[in-house]
């Protein structure tokens, strides 16, 4: 087999590999069955029991309550975007945004097209690189719903506390977070996650909804993207992603091995503090992060010059760091460390970078 390189790509990311070879074995015949999981019938015995064994075990890692609905559904983070305000801002048209990032920002805009958008806090004016300071005298008292989302990929921030907003529910996007640290659901009206950065391959998105939630969605939202259409016909109104929950199954599988999410979250911690704590030594790269916010999953950083930049993404790129590039709105690099990325690929980008750093003071 070709050597695997470290790959840093925010998303599609790097997957386990012991998870990829599982599925490889599996590829052609699922066991005792004489086909492929993407040959299989949706509807089929089989695949129920897929479908439903890695619902469980989400619910498992997850810790997530008997009143919530797990949803495995397509379309991407972006579908909802639009999903979220035409199922749950019903009451009042009005919904409580922060914006901290690309993503918190185009989910605040389509928002726009079914309700009043309150944007509660921005960190826009210093490029999303902390999460802003809220003040509750801002909160919507009316507003349906609460949204924020919890780790920001482009921008390498994390929310460390939940905003408080008592009987609103409290909407999160953590497709770049989930299963990497623990998170108490039931703070939490609805979650949902795109599988492409700790879940699996692109092309699932999953959606923990509480079940009061559910059911008063706007009159002209389509079937395919009502809550509780999915949640009673069991992700299976259409033909689900039958392969992408059957990848994210071995996934969670995976998951479990490794002890759990408190396990992961320890091994998670250790991988970005060997990262920012030499970048807080270095005298030539910089974090571009407010210390307090650091995302555990996603770190940005930068040389002095463009002409750095890009020499050092290069040389990485030769000796197996790759998609080291940062985002156009920041610059530089990033980072993104995800649960399939082992310490032994953090420890040795640092010590390239060290050796960068000597190279060219």
């Amino acid at each position: 087999m070709e050597k695997r390189v470290f790959n840093f790509s925010a998303g599609p990311s790097m997957l386990p590999v012991e998870v990829l070879e599982q599925a490889q074995r599996e590829l052609v015949c699922y066991p005792s069955c004489g086909m492929s999981v993407m040959e299989m019938s949706h509807r089929s015995k089989m695949f129920e029991s897929i479908l439903a064994k890695a619902k469980a075990d989400l619910k498992e890692l997850m810790n997530i309550p008997d009143n919530y609905k797990i949803l495995f559904l397509q379309g991407g983070g972006s579908t909802q975007f639009a999903m979220i305000p035409m199922n749950l801002m019903n009451k009042n048209k009005k919904a409580d945004y922060v914006v901290t990032g690309q993503w918190a920002k185009k989910a605040a805009e389509e928002a726009k097209k079914y309700g009043q958008v309150n944007i509660v806090a921005t960190s826009a004016d210093t490029t999303f690189n902390r999460i802003p300071e809220l003040d509750p005298s801002k909160f919507d008292k009316d507003a349906d719903y609460f949204y924020i989302t919890l780790n920001n990929t482009i921008y390498g921030t994390r929310w460390t506390e939940l905003p408080d907003t008592g009987d609103i529910p409290l909407v999160g996007d953590m497709s770049s977070s989930i299963l990497s640290e623990e998170i108490d659901v039931s703070k939490f009206g609805l979650l949902y996650a795109g599988a492409q950065k700790n879940l699996g391959p692109a092309g699932v998105t999953v959606v923990i909804i509480r079940e009061d939630l559910m059911g008063n969605a706007m009159d002209f939202t389509p079937t395919m993207l009502r809550y509780d259409i999915h949640a009673e016909n069991d992700s299976m109104y259409n033909t689900p992603p039958t392969y992408g929950i059957y990848f994210m199954g071995l996934v969670f599988d995976w998951v479990k091995r490794q002890g759990g999410v408190a396990a992961l979250q320890k091994i998670n911690e250790h991988k970005a503090a060997l990262l920012y704590d030499y970048l807080d030594a270095s005298s030539l790269f910089k974090g571009t992060v407010v210390p307090k916010d650091r995302s555990l999953m996603n770190a940005p950083f930068v040389l002095p010059t463009d002409e750095l930049n890009a020499k050092f993404i290069k040389e990485a790129e030769a000796l197996g760091f790759v998609n080291l590039k940062g985002h156009r709105t920041v610059g530089g690099m990033r980072a993104s460390m995800y649960n399939a990325m082992p310490v032994e690929g953090v420890e040795q980008l640092v010590a390239f970078m060290k050796k960068f750093e000597m190279e060219n003071k």
